[in-house]
């Protein structure tokens, strides 16, 4: 399996997302970053995040931090700092608040840790990882989906995230051993190929199950893997080679 990593200029990047999403392109460059989210975000990092068991300082400082309805249609910008998922097209959404904040502190993150993500979708995930480690590599199998993440990444000035258009079922093997790796689809069974992209003492936190499912935590250490499971969850099936195995 190939995996595409794209290097065209960022102005080529943002005239893609002008091509598929005109809304966004209008919004991101005659509009502030920031127009007025500011006391909706914090409200969200305080009642629906820190009220719910978060505790990671700065795993909430990055969902204050975050502009999350630049991430979603405008269509749905009502939605963007609600408790639940939104589509953001191609069948997918973006996760709820607390379950991003949730699996990014079950990763036990340290500043100096570098990441992969599996199913970067509107890249709102990889821009909350991007302000807590020194590196993201994020694989996306739905290109145009990937295209407009790292496009919109790029305008907002994330310089530590790797995009790449691909099956995230084979991970990133050059890249390879990570610190931590999060998955945000969910496989029927866990990929052995990612955990044999684990550093010592690196951690995998994925959602396992199809009707069903449950997110757990996989550790790699000096004597081998160890399995924790979390919470019950609700994620789209993970597509491509998850589904023929």
């Amino acid at each position: 399996m190939k995996i595409q990593i794209w290097s065209a200029t960022q102005a080529a990047l943002i005239a893609f997302l002008a091509l598929v999403a005109p809304s966004w392109a209008e919004q991101l460059s005659n509009k502030p970053i920031d127009p007025g989210w500011d006391k909706a975000r914090q409200a969200m990092a305080t009642w629906q995040i820190a009220q719910r068991g978060i505790s990671d300082e700065r795993v909430l400082e990055a969902m204050k931090t975050v502009p999350r309805h630049l991430f979603i249609p405008p269509e749905h910008h009502s939605e963007a700092y609600q408790d639940g998922p939104v589509p953001i097209g191609w069948g997918q959404t973006i996760s709820q608040p607390y379950i991003v904040a949730y699996m990014t502190e079950a990763l036990r993150l340290k500043p100096s840790d570098r990441v992969l993500e599996i199913g970067t979708g509107c890249g709102y995930q990889a821009a909350v990882l991007a302000k807590l480690v020194r590196q993201v590599y994020t694989i996306e199998i739905i290109e145009p989906l990937g295209l407009k993440a790292q496009a919109l990444l790029q305008q907002l000035g994330y310089k530590n995230i790797k995009v790449a258009i691909g099956d995230g079922y084979l991970g990133w093997p050059k890249a390879a051993p990570f610190d931590a790796i999060i998955v945000t689809a969910a496989p029927d069974h866990i990929p052995q190929a990612l955990t044999n992209q684990l550093a010592l003492n690196g951690r995998l936190v994925i959602p396992l199950g199809k009707t069903w499912q449950s997110l757990v935590r996989i550790t790699r250490t000096s004597k081998g893997l160890t399995q924790e499971t979390l919470l019950p969850v609700r994620f789209v099936p993970m597509t491509g080679q998850a589904q023929k195995h």
